[in-house]
């Protein structure tokens, strides 16, 4: 199934580190907070201004973003959880970073 986002939506897949201790335990995900770092999956063509003019998005598929601790609603497409946030609930774009080249 393909997705397309609306407007200034972004769809996102959290980033899932695996998360050790110092003394080397594991910590299982039901007990870690979810991360704020993710790749952009999909993006929407843009908001429309007060005149009625697409404005571009900033970010591009592919780009590993911060967003906050509680933007987004969370989503299930084809068996993957997915957030779809505004573009206005992404905090930045972290330069350099290796994204999974995974398609949605």
């Amino acid at each position: 199934m393909k997705f397309r986002p609306l407007g200034d939506r972004v769809v996102v897949r959290r980033v899932k580190e695996e998360v050790k201790t110092a003394g080397g335990i594991i910590i299982p995900d039901t007990a870690q907070e979810k991360p704020q770092e993710g790749e952009v999956i999909a993006v929407g063509p843009g908001a429309l201004d007060d005149s009625g003019k697409r404005v571009a998005p900033d970010v591009k598929a592919g780009e590993r973003v911060l967003f906050g601790k509680w933007s987004g609603t969370e989503v299930k497409i084809d068996g993957e959880d997915l957030l779809i946030m505004k573009e206005s609930d992404i905090m930045g774009v972290i330069e350099g970073a290796k994204s999974s080249k995974k398609a949605a």
